[in-house]
C-alpha cells in the first residue's frame, strides 16, 4: 500500500499549498477529482433529462398514433416530424424515421451519456478517492483528460440531430447492414462512441490504480466499503469489455467510409434492389458478437455501482452492519467474471446451434445466482432494523424489489424455448427497464440525496424529496409493468403503430397507460430539479457527518478541501461498524485517528 498522501502524479502543487488558481483551471480544466466528479454528474443528469424527453415524445405516437404532437410539435424540425394537411386538422406528427431516430438516441443517451457517466464518472470520481483516504485519483491529469474526451463525444452525439438526414436511427445496438447503409447521423454516432469508449478506458485504469495504490494505512481490501469494491469490479469490466466494441466501431466506420466489408454480406437486397455498389463477404453476426460482448457486461457496469450505492445507504439507515459482507464481495467478483460468458443469449434467434445455445442458457442461469445472493444480503440487512425512512433510504428500499422484478423476468429470456416467443417484444423492454430505470436510476437518485451534503455542505429538502419519490415510484411501475403483458400478447417493441394489428389494438389501452405514467414521471422530476438547485444555495447547512456514517469520506469536511482530509486518516475498523456493543455512540468511524 502506497503512502496515499504523497503527491499523486500530476497532482497540482498550487492546490496543496493554498495558491489560488484561475477560474478556468479550478472549475473547467480542473485536475481535482471532486470537481471532475461534479462535472460528470451535471453532464450526465442533463443527458438523462434530455434522453427522457425523447422518450416522452415517442410515447405520444404510441398512445395516439398519427395525432399531432401538442405544444412542441412545431418546434421539432428536420426528419423528426411531418406536417399534416390543413384538411386533416393541421399540426405536426412524428414520422417513422423520426420515431426510429428518437428510439435509437434515447437508448444511446440514457446508457452511454447518462447512467454510466453518472454511476462511474460522477459517483466514482467524487466518492471513491475519499473512501480509500486518497488526496486525489492516482493520475489526476488523466482523469481530467477522461472528462474532456467524454464531453466532446457527448456533444457530437447530440449534434447528430442537426445532420442532414437526422440522427442515427438504427437502434442503440447499431446492427448492420442497416447501420452501414444508414444516413450520415450513423457516422457521427460511431465517432461519438469511439470518444466515449476511450474516455471510459482512461477512467477505468485510473480507478483500478487508485484503489490498489492509494489506500491509506489500515485499509485492507476487506475493510473497503462495498461501493469501492463495486467500482473496482466495474472498472475491470469497462477495461476488458469496451475495447472489442471500440474496435467494432472503427470497423463499421471503415465499412461506411472506406468501402470495406467487415459486416456487409454478399447479395444484400434493400427495397427490392440488389446493393451491388456495397462490398460483400462480411458478416453482420460478427458485429452482434462484438457488440454483445460489451453490452452484456455493460448491464453490470450499470448495476454494480447501483448496488454499491444502495449498500452504503442501507447500512447507514438500518444502523446495522451489512449482512454477509464477504458474500457480497465474492458474489460481485463472480458476477463480473460470468458477465463475459453470457453475451450470446441475446442472439438465440440468429440460427445458433443447440449445443451452443444450451451452453449460453446454462451460463445465464448461473449468473443469476450471485445476483440473488447480493439481493438476499441486502434484504436480510433490513431484518430487525430500526430504519430511518429518509429520502435516500426510500430510493434504496425501492431499488430492491424493482431490481428483483427486473432480474426474475430476465430468466425466461435466458431460456431458448421461452425466448422464441418473447424475443423482440415489449416484454424485453419491461425486463431491461426494471433493471435500469426503477432499479439503477433509483439507486443513483439515492446516491444524489445521500452524498449531496458532502459535495455542497448543505442538505436537500426532505419534503421535496418525498414529493419526488412517491410519484416517481408509482409512475415507474405504471410505465413498465404493462409492458410484460403487452409482450406476452406479442406486441413487437419497435412498432410505430401497434393498432395496425389486431393483437396490438387489443392491448392498446396498456400502451396509453404507460404513456400517461411516463408523463407523470416527467412531472415528478420537477420537485427534484427545484430541490437540487435550491439546496445548493439555500439548503440546511450541515457538518462533516450529517448521516452519522462510518466510512472515510465522512471524516473529511463538507465540502472537502483540496487534498480532502485535515491530516492523513488511519483506518481502525471495518466499513460498517454500527450499533457496536460498549460504544457511547451507535457507530464507529473507520478513521480512528488523523496523522499530521
Amino acid at each position: 500500500m502506497a503512502n496515499a498522501h504523497a503527491h499523486a502524479p500530476g497532482h497540482d502543487h498550487a492546490h496543496d499549498h493554498g495558491h489560488d488558481l484561475p477560474f478556468w483551471r479550478k472549475y473547467i480544466f480542473s485536475v481535482d477529482h471532486k470537481v471532475i466528479g461534479v462535472q460528470y454528474t451535471v453532464t450526465a443528469l442533463a443527458c438523462l433529462f434530455f434522453g427522457f424527453c425523447l422518450m416522452m415524445i415517442m410515447r405520444w405516437q404510441l398512445a395516439y398514433p398519427n395525432q399531432p404532437i401538442p405544444f412542441i410539435g412545431q418546434f421539432l424540425g428536420g426528419t423528426l416530424v411531418g406536417a399534416l394537411p390543413a384538411e386533416l386538422g393541421g399540426g405536426f406528427i412524428l414520422t417513422g424515421d423520426g420515431y426510429n431516430a428518437l428510439g435509437a438516441m434515447h437508448g444511446t443517451i440514457m446508457i452511454f451519456l447518462g447512467v454510466v457517466p453518472l454511476a462511474v464518472g460522477g459517483f466514482g470520481n467524487f466518492v471513491l478517492p475519499l473512501q480509500v483516504g486518497a488526496p486525489d485519483m492516482a493520475f489526476p491529469r488523466l482523469n481530467m483528460l477522461s472528462y474532456w474526451i467524454f464531453l466532446p463525444g457527448a456533444l457530437l452525439m447530440l449534434a447528430s440531430f442537426f445532420m442532414p438526414g437526422g440522427a442515427a436511427a438504427s437502434g442503440w445496438t447499431s446492427y448492420p447492414p442497416l447501420s452501414v447503409t444508414a444516413k450520415n447521423g450513423e457516422t457521427w454516432w460511431l465517432l461519438a462512441m469511439v470518444l466515449i469508449i476511450t474516455s471510459s478506458l482512461l477512467g477505468s485504469i485510473n480507478f483500478i490504480v487508485t484503489v490498489v495504490q492509494l489506500r491509506v494505512k489500515g485499509l485492507s481490501f476487506f475493510r473497503l466499503p462495498f461501493f469501492v469494491w463495486a467500482q473496482l469490479i466495474t472498472s475491470f469490466l469497462l477495461l476488458l469489455a469496451f475495447p472489442p466494441l471500440e474496435a467494432a466501431g472503427v470497423l463499421q466506420l471503415m465499412d461506411r467510409l472506406a468501402g470495406t466489408s467487415f459486416f456487409m454480406p454478399s447479395g444484400l437486397v434493400v427495397s427490392s434492389v440488389v446493393q451491388d455498389q456495397l462490398a460483400g463477404g462480411g458478416s453482420p453476426l460478427l458485429w452482434q458478437h462484438l457488440f454483445w460482448f460489451l453490452a452484456h457486461p455493460e448491464v453490470y457496469v450499470l448495476i454494480l455501482p447501483a448496488m454499491g450505492i444502495v449498500s452504503e445507504v442501507v447500512a447507514n439507515n438500518t444502523r446495522k452492519p451489512l449482512w454477509g459482507y464477504k458474500s457480497l464481495v465474492y458474489s460481485a467478483i463472480f458476477l463480473g467474471f460470468m458477465s463475459f460468458i453470457v453475451w450470446a443469449h441475446h442472439m438465440f434467434m440468429t440460427g445458433m446451434g443447440t449445443t451452443l445455445s444450451t451452453f449460453f442458457q446454462a451460463t445465464t442461469m448461473i449468473i443469476s445466482v450471485p445476483s440473488v445472493i447480493i439481493l438476499t444480503c441486502l434484504i436480510i440487512s433490513l431484518w430487525g432494523a430500526a430504519m430511518r425512512f429518509n429520502t435516500p433510504m426510500l430510493f434504496a428500499l425501492a431499488f430492491l424489489p424493482m431490481f428483483a422484478i427486473g432480474g426474475l423476468t430476465g430468466l425466461p429470456l435466458g431460456l431458448t424455448a421461452s425466448d422464441i416467443h418473447l424475443h423482440d417484444t415489449y416484454y424485453v423492454i419491461g425486463h431491461f427497464h426494471y433493471v435500469v430505470a426503477p432499479g439503477t436510476v433509483f439507486a443513483l437518485l439515492a446516491g444524489v440525496y445521500f452524498w449531496f451534503p458532502k459535495v455542497t455542505g448543505r442538505r436537500m429538502s426532505e419534503t421535496l424529496g418525498q414529493l419526488h419519490f412517491w410519484p416517481s415510484f408509482v409512475a415507474m411501475n405504471g410505465i413498465f409493468m404493462p409492458m410484460f403483458f403487452m409482450g406476452m400478447a406479442g406486441v413487437l417493441r419497435r412498432q410505430f403503430d401497434q393498432t395496425e394489428q389486431l393483437h396490438g389494438a387489443a392491448v392498446h389501452g396498456l400502451t396509453v397507460m404507460s404513456s400517461w405514467s411516463a408523463w407523470l414521471l416527467g412531472a415528478a422530476q420537477i420537485p427534484f430539479i427545484i430541490n437540487f438547485f435550491w439546496s445548493i444555495f439555500a439548503g440546511k447547512k450541515v457538518g462533516a457527518n450529517p448521516w452519522e456514517a462510518t466510512t472515510l469520506e465522512w471524516s473529511a469536511p463538507s465540502p472537502p478541501p483540496h487534498g480532502n482530509f485535515i491530516g492523513t486518516p488511519v483506518v481502525c475498523c471495518g466499513p460498517y461498524e454500527y450499533s457496536v456493543p460498549g460504544e457511547t455512540r451507535d457507530f464507529c468511524m473507520q478513521a480512528g485517528k488523523m496523522e499530521a
